[in-house]
């Protein structure tokens, strides 16, 4: 006897938008940062999407969101100088560095481990260029495949120690066993890396038990979003909250291009100029709106990166929509 089958519900068709711009997302414990990213690429339907550097799943904080003529820019925002703050536990180390991992060590910590003067000789030492051995938890790769594949198979190799810069580091004593740092720096710098290197330091080991990043360039924390504020939101009022796509190039110099020559520009045809030579320059067309990056050489104004007409006029429509509801 055939039994009837149990009826499925319907799968709800989402309708995807073209959205440009950047959203600020204060990214939640335990979920990756392509989670996240997927999760807010849903919720408000965009086409597109990207984001802007990868934060692990036990680190919360802002992760900008790219959307759109915006991802064309996002390699950009790699290179970004980068603010954390941690929590330091002394005394216990694992096999990842933070919370993760197993505890691989113990030793006790001493009160004068963490005296004043001592923390302020650590924050001097590890202020400026510093070398780091990347951990094996990390998605650097040997061979093609990344270290925390091998380092899930028990296998660890050896890793070249790289530089980077520390530009801050203020150390907080929280209790004699726990330190806060709050940590500026380049990209590549590995937090719960520095963490372990201050606790071989201190003499007692230690590994991260909180991790939130509080800016990336000129994106604060103050200003992200939660995934729950953005579920509780209607569709115009999450795409009100999309920053322009010219955030990206905020520290790039502008040139603004009359009719004729935006047009040639935007068919990448190189520019006569009076502006000095500049290697980063954004570019603006007659009615104020982003036509792409470019850089300036011998005279000439070079297309780096472009938007496409189509980008254009979906921006443009975009705004219209959003002034047309008043922005709410």
């Amino acid at each position: 006897m055939n039994e009837a089958k149990a009826e499925r519900p319907a799968r709800i068709k989402i309708v995807r938008r073209s959205l440009h711009g950047v959203l600020l997302l204060d990214k939640p414990l335990y979920l990756s940062s392509n989670d996240a990213l997927q999760k807010v690429k849903w919720l408000l339907r965009g086409e597109k999407a990207g984001h802007t550097g990868t934060l692990d799943p036990l680190a919360t904080g802002v992760l900008p969101i790219c959307f759109g003529a915006a991802t064309k820019f996002s390699h950009i925002h790699l290179d970004a100088v980068k603010t954390y703050v941690a929590t330091l536990k002394l005394g216990v180390k694992t096999s990842s560095g933070d919370a993760e991992g197993g505890v691989i060590a113990v030793r006790n910590v001493a009160a004068e481990m963490t005296s004043e003067a001592i923390l302020d000789k650590v924050c001097k030492a590890f202020t400026g260029a510093i070398f780091q051995v990347p951990p094996m938890t990390s998605a650097l790769k040997k061979d093609g495949k990344p270290l925390y594949e091998l380092a899930r198979q028990g296998i660890e190799v050896e890793r070249a120690a790289r530089e980077v810069t520390i530009h801050k580091l203020v150390i907080q004593k929280l209790q004699d066993d726990e330190l806060r740092l709050t940590v500026t720096c380049s990209k590549g710098t590995y937090i719960r890396t520095l963490g372990e290197d201050i606790g071989v330091t201190l003499g007692c080991g230690g590994h991260l038990t909180s991790l939130r990043r509080t800016a990336t360039g000129d994106f604060e924390i103050v200003k992200a979003v939660t995934l729950a504020q953005l579920e509780a939101m209607s569709d115009v009022a999450r795409e009100v909250l999309l920053l322009p796509v010219d955030v990206m190039l905020s520290q790039y110099a502008r040139v603004d291009l009359d009719n004729e020559n935006a047009g040639r520009f935007l068919s990448g045809v190189r520019r006569r100029t009076e502006v000095k030579d500049n290697e980063f320059v954004k570019v603006y067309g007659p009615e104020a709106q982003l036509l792409g990056s470019a850089h300036i050489k011998a005279g000439e104004l070079i297309p780096t990166r472009l938007l496409s007409p189509l980008d254009i006029e979906q921006i443009q429509n975009m705004d219209s929509r959003l002034r047309g509801n008043d922005g709410i």
